[in-house]
């Protein structure tokens, strides 16, 4: 393998081993600690910025790799179809067979290693947001008794408010009510007032 293939397998090698750190189930205290430092130390960004030119040349060497896989592949099978200027024999099926592995082990090799880089970007800025979203759930939490009190006390206010309405309500009613019993009876008292006079007439 040469110089630069080895370099991308060291590259994919790392890459496993951040994803692995990334999703291990730490501690909250030192997963925040960790992630915080990631997204705010300048040495980590400047390393970031490397290894995203790092990727642009692996995704030059993944379109070399996956053009020369193709081209092999052609020659394979016109080797086995027995047309061409190839000669079939043991030695030209060993040999083509050998720069067809070779050509699939390097679009593997770098094609998972782009893949990796996208989900490991897409893995910490998820863990990154979950982390920002536990701190500003933390901070509700804390004050969320005071948040509960006004809002229990804003419910009593309302209840207050109707309760009174309600009284207001139960006092204008009554006071129609009294208002006309004393005239049903005053109107009873005439009638029989009346009555009385009449009898004694």
């Amino acid at each position: 393998m040469t110089i630069y293939y080895s370099l991308t397998f060291l590259l994919l090698a790392a890459e496993m081993v951040t994803f692995c750190v990334l999703v291990a189930p730490l501690p909250y205290a030192i997963k925040k600690r960790l992630f915080s430092f990631l997204s705010t130390s300048p040495i980590v960004a400047k390393i970031a910025y490397g290894l995203k030119i790092s990727f642009i040349f692996v995704a030059i060497l993944f379109a070399d790799a996956l053009q020369r896989m193709f081209r092999v592949s052609a020659e394979s099978d016109l080797a086995k179809q027995g047309k061409g200027s190839v000669v079939n024999d043991i030695r030209t099926d060993t040999n083509i067979a050998a720069r067809k592995f070779y050509a699939q082990r390097n679009v593997y090799l770098t094609g998972f290693c782009l893949f990796l880089s996208l989900v490991l970007t897409r893995t910490f800025y998820i863990i990154l947001d979950l982390i920002h979203v536990q701190e500003e759930y933390a901070k509700l939490k804390k004050t969320g008794a005071s948040g509960d009190e006004s809002a229990e006390i804003a419910a009593l206010k309302k209840e207050l408010e109707k309760a009174k309405k309600n009284e207001q309500i139960l006092k204008r009613q009554a006071s129609q009510n009294n208002a006309e019993y004393n005239r049903l009876a005053t109107e009873l008292n005439d009638l029989s007032g009346n009555k009385s006079n009449k009898k004694s007439d």
